[in-house]
């Protein structure tokens, strides 16, 4: 049935049966499902759904949507063979001819999956688990698993990070690098959204169909409050909501065999600093896990910069664990292809498994929930003299709140509420963080479209 919202865009309503996963269910399943979707979740449940249902949109702003769609509501209803997937004045774009899209179904499929077993399992009876790392590793790898990701194959799968907001050269240059990845019979994955996330799985894509590789894996892995700013893009095929941003960045790299940097903005920075605080720890030392920054020829600044604050902050030490590669798309996948197989080698050697790495060490700083508030931000320790991986620690929660304050609902309210975020450290750190965060800016990385007005205030 065919209607229109306030804001005169096409709407439908729908009613779907999920295939796969959520279709063999018993009726107390069921009623769990259905009684975590109509509870406290419920406005969690429709922000990410319509985030999926306008999967593709070029927008950042995560309140975009839901102003477009007022109306748009989700029910999750019991019947006696199974789930019932209600919607009510969803996007027409999601349709065609009054079928709703196959991909954005099982997109749809994973939104409810994902944040019912969330509520489900992680509820607050278990909050004692999640106090310890062994605790957390486990809710990641439970979520993952439930999420049907996990797959016991031969090592092949790449994480690509990098930003939402990139110049046309640069999202050319990622879908170069997933073509030549695709060639080697790679498989993806990113972080869901557009451009740097999108770009290496169009290439892949075409190279996978010249391969004729029947079984193709584009992995998007997301949480709540980035979907609605960062809604997939249409070559998802397996999507994963983790909780948190931490326990999505440690599903990243649990489940890469190599990652894959590309240019990008203070959540790549935020990526970045996880990864090497956590690799710079001597019980990683002899963990291999092959990671390279790369761009087109004219990304050249960027990673020059970018090393330069690695360098300052962490160590001439942290630069043993990348390499840079600019504009040879074809040697970046070579290199990634080589990594993998000696990813192969030690995973054989330590027994450990293909699909989740286990033999990783993450310390509990870099897996415990960071709330960016005002007060959070301002008392982050930012100085030298602290082992690398602390320090990493800590620079990665003030990227990480400005990723709130950029594009998450609940940052960009405290930022419009108390005014920027302020971030305290020793002076040559901060000139260092200033001037990146400036060449941000001038580079368009913190927005796709609009004027940028900083939610930070750097103090020395």
């Amino acid at each position: 049935m065919n209607d229109t919202t306030a804001s005169t865009l096409p709407v439908q309503d729908a009613r779907i049966y999920p295939r796969g996963g959520l279709d063999v269910l018993s009726r107390t399943e069921v009623a769990r499902l259905r009684d975590a979707s109509s509870g406290g979740m419920h406005e969690l449940l429709r922000r990410c759904a319509l985030a999926v249902l306008t999967s593709g949109s070029a927008s950042d702003d995560p309140r975009a949507a839901r102003d477009l769609y007022p109306h748009f509501d989700i029910q999750v209803t019991q019947q006696d063979r199974g789930l019932r997937i209600d919607l009510e004045n969803a996007p027409a774009m999601a349709f065609v001819d009054g079928q709703i899209i196959r991909g954005v179904a099982e997109l749809l499929f994973a939104v409810v999956r994902d944040l019912a077993w969330t509520a489900i399992e992680l509820g607050p009876e278990y909050a004692e688990d999640l106090e310890t790392s062994p605790g957390i590793t486990e809710a990641v790898f439970g979520l993952l698993r439930n999420a049907r990701v996990l797959h016991p194959a031969d090592p092949n799968l790449v994480v690509c990070w990098g930003g939402h907001s990139i110049s046309r050269d640069e999202y050319l240059y990622t879908k170069q690098v997933g073509y030549e990845l695709g060639l080697r019979g790679l498989d993806i994955c990113t972080g869901c959204g557009p451009g740097a996330m999108k770009g290496p799985m169009k290439g892949a894509t075409i190279a996978h169909a010249k391969q004729r590789k029947a079984q193709t894996r584009y992995i998007g892995i997301t949480e709540p409050g980035i979907i609605a700013a960062e809604s997939p893009n249409p070559i998802v095929n397996e999507l994963v909501i983790m909780p948190d941003i931490e326990k999505r960045l440690e599903a990243f790299v649990r489940m890469a065999h190599g990652i894959i940097v590309f240019p990008g903005g203070v959540g790549t920075a935020e990526e970045i600093l996880y990864l090497l605080g956590i690799l710079l720890r001597e019980e990683n030392a002899h963990v291999p896990f092959p990671l390279i920054f790369t761009g087109p020829t004219v990304a050249a600044p960027y990673f020059e910069q970018i090393d330069r604050f690695i360098r300052l902050t962490l160590g001439e030490a942290a630069t043993s664990r990348y390499e840079i590669v600019i504009g040879d798309a074809a040697e970046v996948a070579k290199k990634m292809t080589a990594g993998i197989q000696r990813v192969r080698e030690a995973r054989i050697a330590q027994k450990d498994s293909f699909y989740f790495n286990w033999g990783l060490s993450i310390p509990l700083e870099f897996q415990q929930p960071f709330a960016p508030t005002h007060e959070a931000m301002a008392a982050l320790d930012l100085h030298p003299g602290r082992p690398p991986s602390a320090l990493a620690a800590d620079l990665r929660r003030a990227f990480s709140g400005i990723v709130a304050g950029n594009v998450k609902e609940d940052g960009m309210r405290r930022i419009e509420q108390h005014g920027p975020f302020e971030i305290h450290g020793a002076p040559d750190m901060m000139h260092a963080l200033d001037g990146l965060l400036r060449a941000f800016v001038e580079q368009r990385r913190m927005k796709i479209a609009g004027e940028y007005r900083p939610c930070y205030r750097v103090v020395a």
